[in-house]
């Protein structure tokens, strides 16, 4: 079981120039981040398992089970939270949670490699266990990986996420932020820190000013800086998008609803900020009933338009939805690789719902901005058009193949 002396090791193996089973090939000449390697053990289906990469994009494919998804979710858990399946900690561990998981790698950046590393430890009871995060060995909170590595990723529940309620949209932008302003999860933290305190103290009726008024203020500087943060990346996007040259994936027009982001619109943040404080004052009678706050960041949106239908994104179909989804990731990732901050891209099954013009289109979009992508899929067949532009490896039964010449193996 990983304890965090042996989460040490492992970031240590991780950056060992050898791996057994596994050949070592030259870093590519790019000054972009990338994984060369990856180690996890204990980590849902595999007791141990590593990885080789070369920098190109890295193609898994396999039955379904065999642990596809599950290496993308050891890629994500290197971000800030509970990564693309947002699982709670103790389900990740191989043994069903009694135990503990480590997910270590070494990141290829500008100035040289990182040691990244993260897990839990085993033997503490599941409702009190917190992953612990190193970086070059030293120990560090969570929100300190997204100053390393800029991470994006679609997976199939999120098909749904433009029909579905704002809180996905939310978490989907917030991603797309923090790509920019790693720092933005820190504030999002603590803004949902206070909102959750001031409405347990509501709850229990509990109407102490000063407290409140303590609460309310940190709402208000967290959820203004929030608002402001969220405004100026699609303010970003929906330029990024509109010069984009016509192609498969259809422009979106970007918005944001909400009542911060109206007023930062006509208002000095300072002023949105006492605003919002003297409001949330006003409503805590509301807010009681309620059960729940009634306004600020935690209710905003984010509004999407197919811009040559002009209809909203929830009235297109299922493909055009995809489609629309698939081209403000990558008008994020051309921004970020502008500014060389290239993230990682994590596609599940996305290549089975693309028909072959639109799959050519991504996996040249891809490779022609240097991305490190992580694709899965079942169909070795769906990825043909990549050939030796894509590290292709082979799943199954909690081991690794690699299906060209750069050979990967994962151990049982």
């Amino acid at each position: 079981m990983p304890r965090t002396s042996e989460l040490l090791a492992l970031e240590r193996s991780a950056s060992a120039p050898e791996i057994s089973g596994a050949v070592v090939t030259a870093p590519l000449a790019s000054p972009r981040a990338r994984l060369s390697r990856l180690v996890v053990t204990d980590f849902r289906s595999y007791a141990r398992a590593e990885l080789a990469l070369d920098g190109r994009p890295v193609v898994l494919t396999g039955e379904n089970g065999a642990g596809k998804t599950n290496l993308l979710e050891a890629v994500s858990l290197l971000s800030p939270g509970r990564g693309l399946r947002g699982a709670a900690y103790a389900e990740i561990a191989r043994d069903n949670g009694e135990g503990g998981w480590a997910v270590a790698a070494t990141l290829e950046a500008e100035h040289g490699p990182v040691r990244l590393g993260t897990g839990i430890e085993p033997g503490m009871a599941p409702s009190s266990r917190s992953r612990s995060v190193r970086i070059d060995g030293e120990p560090a909170g969570p929100s300190a990986l997204a100053a390393h590595l800029r991470i994006v990723w679609l997976t199939p529940a999120m098909d749904r996420l433009f029909v579905e309620g704002a809180s996905e949209r939310r978490r989907f932008l917030d991603r797309l932020v923090m790509g920019f302003d790693p720092a933005h999860g820190t504030r999002a933290a603590a803004y949902e820190r206070a909102l959750r305190e001031r409405s347990k103290l509501l709850a229990d009726d509990v109407f102490d000013d000063a407290w409140l008024s303590g609460l309310e203020s940190q709402m208000a500087e967290h959820g203004v800086a929030l608002a402001a943060a969220r405004l100026e990346i699609v303010a970003r996007l929906r330029g990024a998008l509109d010069v984009a040259p016509e192609g498969p994936f259809p422009r979106a027009h970007v918005a944001l609803e909400g009542s911060l982001e109206t007023a930062l619109a006509e208002a000095a943040a300072v002023d949105v900020e006492d605003g919002f404080r003297a409001r949330l004052a006003e409503m805590r009678g509301r807010d009681a009933a309620a059960g729940r706050a009634l306004d600020g960041p935690h209710r905003s949106d984010l509004l999407v338009r197919h811009t040559a239908k002009d209809r909203e994104a929830r009235q297109c179909s299922t493909g055009e939805q995809k489609a629309l989804l698939i081209g403000i990731v990558l008008a994020n990732a051309r921004l970020l690789a502008a500014m060389g901050r290239a993230p990682l891209l994590l596609l599940d099954e996305v290549a089975a719902h693309l028909d072959a013009g639109r799959r050519a289109a991504l996996f040249d979009e891809i490779v022609s901005l240097g991305l490190q992508a992580f694709m899965t899929g079942t169909d070795p067949s769906l990825f043909e058009t990549l050939g030796e532009r894509a590290q292709d490896l082979r799943v199954a039964h909690g081991t690794i193949q690699s299906a060209t010449r750069y050979p990967v193996e994962g151990k049982k």
